[in-house]
Parts: C-alpha cells; sequence; structure tokens
C-alpha cells in the first residue's frame, strides 16, 4: 500500500497517508469491538454501558467515513476490508465474551490507543502544513480523550 502512495505522492504525504490509514483501521477495529460489547454487555450497569457503547460507536460510524475520505482526497485510495484493517490496526479485535468491567479496562486502553494513531497523523500532517488532516486528527483526539474519560467513570 505504501509503495502505491509513494507512486503518486510526496514522501511527507505518503507518511500523513500512511498515518490516516493506521488511524482509520484502528478506528473501525474499535467500532467493532464497541458494537460488538453494546451486544453483549450484561450485569447490573447494562443499560448505562449499554446506551453510552452505542452512542460511542454510532460516533465511531461517521468518523470512519470522515477518515476514509480524507485518504480518498488525498489521492489514495481507502482501504476496506477486515484483512487490511487487522494488518493496520494497533488495536486488538475482541474474539472472547468479557465481563463488563473487563469491557470498561479494554474499551480504556483502545481509545489511548487511538489517540496515539491520531497524533502520528498530526505529526505526519505537521511537517506538510496540511491544515486538514490536522485539525481531523485533532478532533479524533479530543472525541477519544473524553471517551476515555467517560468509560473510566464507570470505574470509580
Amino acid at each position: 500500500m505504501v509503495e502505491r502512495i509513494m507512486n503518486t505522492t510526496s514522501n511527507t504525504t505518503a507518511q500523513t497517508l500512511e498515518a490516516l490509514n493506521k488511524l482509520l483501521a484502528s478506528s473501525y477495529t474499535l467500532y467493532l469491538k464497541t458494537h460488538n460489547y453494546h451486544w453483549n454487555v450484561t450485569g447490573p450497569m447494562f443499560t448505562t454501558l449499554h446506551t453510552l457503547f452505542e452512542a460511542q460507536y454510532t460516533e465511531l460510524a461517521l468518523a470512519v467515513d470522515e477518515i476514509a475520505e480524507r485518504i480518498r482526497s488525498l489521492g489514495a485510495p481507502a482501504p476496506g476490508s477486515y484483512s487490511a484493517f487487522a494488518k493496520l490496526s494497533n488495536i486488538a479485535e475482541e474474539n472472547g465474551s468479557p465481563t463488563a468491567n473487563e469491557m470498561i479496562n479494554n474499551l480504556i486502553a483502545d481509545q489511548k490507543i487511538i489517540v496515539t494513531a491520531a497524533k502520528a497523523v498530526v505529526e505526519a500532517a505537521e511537517q506538510t502544513g496540511d491544515k486538514v488532516s490536522e485539525d481531523l486528527a485533532i478532533r479524533r483526539m479530543e472525541v477519544h480523550e473524553k471517551n476515555a474519560w467517560m468509560i473510566r467513570s464507570h470505574l470509580e
């Protein structure tokens, strides 16, 4: 994928695209995991977590579209398969049946991973003055920092 990007863009834009691809893949994996948790959460916090997870996966559905469209705006194809996402994502998919508290802890950690992925986009985009990609990534950081706080509050 990076080689294909390198043939059509500058090296610094390729770095931004690589970071955006990882942000997209990680965000999509988090979307799927959060949706899974929404369906499968149980216990005394069921209603609260069920509702919170729905709000978060709904927001992520819009976010992945925005990230993919930014990739396309920069002239590259957006990854769009489970296998591509699995290779690019920094978030592990969920294959088990965690408890509600395990779900909370997993999602807190995953929100931090997305923030780190978004920071990588900011750093790469700064090198070329790509303010649009920077802005997108900064907005993603804000959302995921807030999500981590909201999820974390359930452990107190």
